[in-house]
């Protein structure tokens, strides 16, 4: 079984929880690419914002209204991928370098639910641990933050440098110069589901029950 047929089951399962009159929160990333037709093809009337240029475009191709972040104080559901999650709900994200707006996204939501293939689940978070940070001050910043290496990539969709933590997984955001980390703790996820060969697993978690 390939890993996207899982990513496509586990957005496919996260489409179903979103219903009619929601203010839905897209992530950004190749499982949020299998969500976006998954949740166009239910033909709902639901308000979505994206975390992402990338996903905004995609998800406007395929007919879902989209508003503009700025403009949405709350969420209903969340839903967005990670690039590990540990048994007890502590996630890394950030490989497609928009951890920070995910994050403000997820935290604004009353339920963040967390879509993945097999290979994302691992005993315990390591690194590395995706960075964003200031352009301003960068070299200082990085000397303080070391073990660190930038990526080799565009800027984040606000500006930030992208870069990858590679130390003790503790909290790099006490650094000057760290606009975010894609540290995700616990208390924000409500739900796990994760694409295993045909079928999903699901999680929840009850600390993020509403």
């Amino acid at each position: 079984m390939s890993i996207e047929r899982e990513k496509q089951l586990a957005a496919e399962a996260a489409a179903e929880l979103v219903e009619a009159g929601m203010t839905v929160g897209l992530g950004t990333g190749s499982t949020v690419a299998f969500l976006l037709p998954a949740l166009a093809r239910r033909s709902l009337d639901i308000l979505c914002a994206a975390t992402s240029p990338r996903t905004e475009d995609a998800a406007r191709e395929l007919g879902l209204r989209i508003e503009e972040v700025a403009s949405i104080d709350r969420f209903d559901i969340t839903i967005d991928g990670a690039d590990q999650v540990a048994p007890d709900g502590w996630l890394v994200k950030g490989g497609g370098a928009a951890h920070t707006r995910e994050k403000i996204i997820a935290a604004a939501a009353d339920r963040f639910v967390v879509i993945a293939d097999s290979t994302k689940p691992v005993q315990a978070i390591h690194s590395p641990i995706p960075l964003e940070l200031l352009s301003f001050g960068l070299h200082a910043t990085m000397r303080r933050v070391s073990p660190v290496a930038l990526r080799d990539v565009p800027p984040s969709p606000d500006g930030g440098v992208i870069a990858d933590y590679h130390g003790p997984v503790d909290d790099p955001a006490a650094t000057p110069g760290v606009v975010e980390h894609g540290l995700f703790p616990p208390d924000m996820v409500a739900t796990v589901l994760v694409g295993r060969r045909e079928s999903v697993d699901r999680i929840d978690f009850k600390h993020a029950e509403s």
